[in-house]
């Protein structure tokens, strides 16, 4: 989907993330819209628009939600789609998301939209609300038929593009202090040795261990630190390689099954997560949310769309997965020549991120884009 709908302001998971589910519906019970008697667009104020049983009551946003001016009037959802392009097809700012969607409480898993599923901006009681609807066109008009959803929960489409986070949630690049300090690890080999290759069998403990139970191994790099208080938050994680389980006790035997470098005693092992892609629901954080960049996968210094960054906030500052928060530029003290002394200048806005995993005090995002350069030590906020 073009990134030109996307505006300024434009994991957990399945499993883990049941009760924030977003998408609309994987229901044994046919889906019923409410009553409406036109699509968008608004209506005129000679006109009053239709009326239709209003959803559960929410708070209201403190910013306004507004539509993308060339939102359409109908959309069928595509494969391939992402909640987060369709949100802002119909949204300038699309972590408002769930102030427009209309959920049906008749229907099992009204959060979830699947590939057909029909998409229909709608007025009821004066406020915009996007309704799903399935059914067939016919004499130019959408005839609803109860219909049992056949459909596989995983077919569901995903909050965020999944291909952007797998390598690093099967390949962690940071650990978070408390795994990383109860961890598994390479105890040693057989012969006794103090590197290991791939195809080799390594003793392991510090852990439950089952049969083919497979790891990535994870070597303890440079410590992360909070930049505000200089607490240590975690480590950067150096991929080794991955490992199975093959015999159980303790220590238990794991065959090494690649290596990327020689594998060494103390090195951590990491099941491989096998978390449920990402679907929830984008929005703001609840709570006041006032934080940092501090890490960058793969290293690199400027940062832009779809790279992944880590956070010195986490679920204990009330973060989840799902929420969006903007990137400001931070801003740099400057000498002043002409009245002496030096000036901070202000922060500057630079983009904006969606969170798809926490931890307890740090979290990884995925920037949704970017407007200005991002780096290590940009801060983030509520947007």
């Amino acid at each position: 989907m073009s990134q030109s709908i996307f505006r300024p302001f434009r994991t957990r998971l399945l499993t883990g993330f049941g009760a924030a589910l977003l998408l609309a519906g994987c229901a044994s019970t046919p889906d019923a819209p409410p009553p409406v008697t036109a699509p968008a667009p608004a209506p005129a104020a000679e006109a009053p628009p239709p009326q239709a049983s209003p959803p559960p009551a929410r708070v209201a946003p403190a910013t306004p939600v507004r539509l993308n001016p060339a939102h359409p009037d109908r959309y069928v959802v595509q494969k391939g789609d992402t909640l987060w392009d369709i949100s802002a097809m119909f949204l300038r700012d699309p972590w408002f998301w769930p102030e427009i969607w209309y959920v049906n409480p008749q229907v099992a898993n009204p959060h979830l939209i699947f590939p057909g599923d029909v998409l229909t901006l709608v007025y009821i009681d004066g406020r915009p609300r996007i309704i799903r609807e399935r059914g067939e066109t016919a004499g130019g008009r959408e005839r609803l038929e109860p219909r049992v959803r056949a459909e596989p929960l995983e077919d569901a489409i995903l909050t965020i593009p999944y291909d952007r986070i797998a390598a690093f949630l099967s390949r962690p690049t940071v650990l978070d202090r408390d795994t990383a300090e109860n961890a598994p690890y390479i105890l040693s080999s057989r012969r006794g040795h103090l590197v290991h290759g791939a195809q080799s069998e390594v003793y392991v403990r510090g852990g439950e261990f089952a049969m083919e139970q497979d790891f990535s191994v994870i070597r303890l790099g440079d410590r992360l630190r909070d930049p505000d208080t200089g607490n240590m938050l975690g480590y950067q994680g150096i991929y080794v390689g991955q490992g199975q389980i093959v015999r159980e006790g303790d220590p238990a035997t794991m065959y090494l099954i690649s290596t990327e470098r020689e594998a060494l005693n103390g090195d951590r092992l990491l099941p491989v997560d096998m978390d449920a892609p990402p679907r929830f629901v984008p929005r703001p954080p609840e709570q006041a949310v006032d934080g940092s960049i501090i890490h960058v996968l793969d290293g690199v210094s400027l940062v832009g769309a779809f790279q992944i960054v880590t956070l010195n906030r986490g679920a204990s500052h009330g973060l989840a997965p799902g929420h969006v928060l903007s990137v400001w530029q931070a801003g740099q003290l400057a000498d002043d020549r002409f009245g002496g002394g030096r000036v901070q200048l202000p922060d500057e806005y630079a983009g904006y991120l969606m969170v798809f995993k926490t931890y307890e005090n740090l979290s990884f995002g995925l920037i949704m884009q970017a407007e200005n350069e991002i780096r290590v030590l940009d801060k983030v906020r509520n947007p």
